[in-house]
């Protein structure tokens, strides 16, 4: 028996499929999409679109952005010689929120899983290197998760970067292993950022 009309079990199907979300919620925010005025329903339907259209990933660090270069990497206050490494774009907020950091960014955009089918070339693996390479860098700060997939992914780019006789440090464990980067407190984070170590 069917519940819903073809419409609202789509709608209801596209949102169970974003990451955390159930049943149950993707049909509370279906609902919700179809209690707003016709305006609002159709302003979040732009923003979607928008956001796909106008957002990129800076040629130089791999973040997201919405002009030519993100500011970080455009921000000439920022230690170009330092290279904090996350894996998602919501890292980088993260660190930020500490505001200790003071160096440019490199996002892999995932980490190295082989169990999830995601290899070194499914990461933005080369794009460091090549930045590396170029030259200008000192240290190079490996702030993937403390979990299996980050430390295999730290370990696999610091033995890539060895020839170029750059530093290569790893987040302090302040940050509980098994947790992910985005729930760490400042405070936390800041700690780990002070006692990086040598890999």
């Amino acid at each position: 028996m069917k519940y819903y009309p073809d419409a609202l079990e789509r709608l209801v199907e596209k949102f169970a499929r974003l990451p955390g979300i159930g049943t149950k919620s993707a049909q509370r925010l279906a609902f919700h999409i179809l209690s707003l005025p016709e305006s609002q329903a159709e302003e979040f339907a732009d923003a979607i679109l928008a956001a796909k259209r106008e957002i990129r990933l800076c040629p130089i660090c791999q973040n997201l952005t919405d002009s030519s270069v993100c500011s970080f990497c455009s921000d000439e206050k920022r230690d170009p010689g330092v290279v904090c490494v996350v894996a998602e774009p919501r890292d980088v907020v993260a660190l930020e929120k500490t505001r200790e950091y003071k160096g440019k960014y490199h996002v892999l955009h995932g980490c190295i899983s082989p169990m999830n089918h995601i290899g070194p070339d499914d990461v933005r693996i080369k794009e460091l290197v090549a930045r590396v390479a170029e030259g200008g860098i000192n240290e190079v700060i490996m702030a993937t998760n403390p979990d299996t997939e980050g430390d295999a992914t730290a370990m696999y780019i610091s033995r890539l970067l060895r020839p170029f006789g750059v530093r290569v440090t790893r987040l302090a464990y302040g940050i509980p292993v098994g947790s992910q980067l985005e729930f760490a407190d400042g405070v936390t984070l800041s700690r780990a950022l002070e006692g990086r170590r040598e890999m």
